[in-house]
């Protein structure tokens, strides 16, 4: 580095300390101000010392022998008061001993004399070179300080804006959601007063739903404030939109009109990441406040659905579990029952219409009954004909024996029935099952849909049922295979069924085992 690059930077001032005056003109004169240098001079240490306090200069050339301050006394005198200078100490041969000493306090070179100019420049130079660089690493460690503080102070407040944002977001109750929001709002910013608004979603128009103002650390909604206005002063207001994509919610305000305190565009930035936190934290209340709508009215359309059909603990299960019952309908393995009472027709024909409606609903009970204490599912009721199947809606891994032991239980309570009626009052149930796949589902229209199955196992079962002579259970083979473990049948002549090729076996149930 030359002096004229240092002149191009910064034009540096030379102080020269010396007791020669012809030294101190020769330097100043024919060595340094030539070379583009600044040039302060003083005759002894104590002058030197003031001149140096008062004109700051980049670089002290100090003479060692000097009257009344030497060069070490003026160097420990610099550390007193403090006086950070750099500094190259010029001597005569002979006082390198004083090296090690002049060095510890501080000096940055040493030129013996004589000396030449070449060798005093080089000196100058290079101490200058040094001494700018530790200038420039001085300032870039202020520099970095300062960043690193700031860095320090915004990590803080994100650490504050993930906390805030987080407990907002995992508030459900939707007031204590939007008070929460304009609290920390108040919190990150230091603002005054803040106001929320948000769209109303049937006329669109924007509604103030919190007003809250700060005193001290507390939030309290200001009295006898106009809700419905929100005035802006420049400096000393902002709002930030609440947006989730292109919908938007409303928006976040905070002002300090009462204390006349200005808000920068750091709290803008603050205010506007708690913005997009609380607007999630809103949309996300009304979807759910949207789902457990759909979810209760959902659960209302399976209660209105089932609560004729089924047992009420099943209804309880099906409304803690209303995925299980699906829209449409699916194919599904399940046990289907017929009951028909034998000789109703005959009965009605010479039977007064109040005493076939009383016989007809006690023996119709009893098979409802038995039905819905195995949980299975009443389909529907056909005059004098009753209709129930297992296994659906919800899963039943005994689903056959249900369907048996059903079936025998209606012969139970047909029996019972009877001993309270006189013989010409007695019906008689012929009952049949089948097991296998069915289409399972809401089958109808618009206006009337029923909870119903169809298929070739439906037919099996009603087919089952009018072969079933009175006060008989029959089942086909495939639900005789899942309950002959249980069950004391007697098996019958293979028959031939509308809708199959060959004729397959019956079965005549006679009980349950011991």
């Amino acid at each position: 580095m030359t002096a004229k690059t240092h002149e191009n930077q910064v034009r540096a001032r030379i102080l020269v300390i010396d007791d020669s005056e012809e030294v101190c003109t020769f330097l100043r004169d024919s060595v340094l101000v030539p070379q583009g240098y600044e040039v302060l001079t003083a005759g002894d240490g104590w002058t030197g010392l003031q001149v140096a306090a008062d004109e700051k200069p980049d670089l002290i050339l100090l003479d060692y022998e000097m009257p009344g301050m030497n060069g070490i006394e003026f160097l420990r005198e610099l550390q007193r008061r403090e006086m950070n200078f750099p500094v190259i100490l010029v001597t005569s041969y002979g006082s390198e001993s004083v090296a090690v000493e002049v060095f510890r306090l501080g000096v940055r070179d040493y030129v013996p004399k004589p000396f030449t100019v070449e060798e005093l420049l080089r000196a100058i130079e290079r101490v200058l070179h040094l001494v700018h660089l530790e200038r420039e690493r001085a300032l870039l460690i202020r520099k970095l300080q300062t960043l690193n503080a700031a860095l320090a102070r915004r990590v803080r407040e994100l650490d504050i804006l993930y906390h805030v944002s987080k407990s907002v977001t995992t508030l459900r109750e939707n007031e204590q959601l939007l008070e929460r929001i304009v609290d920390a709002a108040l919190y990150l910013t230091g603002a005054q007063d803040g106001v929320l608004i948000l769209m109303d979603p049937q006329s669109g128009t924007p509604v103030v739903r919190v007003n809250r103002t700060r005193r001290g650390q507390s939030y309290v909604t200001p009295a006898g404030e106009d809700q419905n206005i929100v005035t802006q002063s420049q400096g000393l207001m902002m709002a930030v939109p609440l947006q989730v994509g292109n919908k938007t919610l409303g928006a976040l305000t905070v002002s300090n009109k009462r204390n006349r305190k200005p808000l920068d565009e750091h709290d803008q930035q603050l205010l506007r990441m708690l913005a997009d936190y609380a607007a999630i934290a809103i949309e996300n209340n009304a979807l759910l406040a949207e789902v457990e709508e759909r979810r209760q009215r959902e659960k209302r359309e399976i209660q209105a659905l089932f609560e004729h059909y089924v047992a009420p603990p099943v209804v309880e299960r099906l409304l803690r579990q209303p995925q299980s019952v699906r829209p449409g309908g699916q194919r599904q393995t399940i046990s289907i029952l017929f009951a028909d009472l034998r000789g109703f027709t005959t009965f009605s024909a010479r039977t007064s219409p109040e005493t076939l409606i009383a016989v007809l609903n006690r023996h119709i009970a009893a098979a409802a009954d038995a039905v819905l204490q195995m949980e299975g599912t009443l389909d529907k009721f056909m005059g004098d004909e009753v209709m129930a199947f297992f296994n659906a809606p919800l899963p039943q891994k005994d689903y056959a024996l249900r369907a048996v032991r059903t079936g025998l239980k209606i012969l139970e309570r047909m029996l019972d029935i009877h001993r309270q009626l006189p013989l010409n009052q007695r019906l008689y149930y012929g009952i049949g099952i089948s097991t296998g796949d069915a289409i399972v589902g809401n089958i109808g229209t618009p206006n009337l849909v029923n909870f119903t199955v169809v298929g070739h196992t439906v037919n099996k079962a009603h087919a089952l049922q009018e072969m079933a002579p009175p006060g008989k259970l029959l089942i086909c083979r495939a639900t005789y295979e899942q309950v002959k473990p249980y069950v004391k049948v007697k098996e019958l002549p293979p028959v031939k069924i509308k809708g199959q090729r060959h004729p397959e076996p019956i079965y005549e149930v006679l009980g349950l085992r011991k």
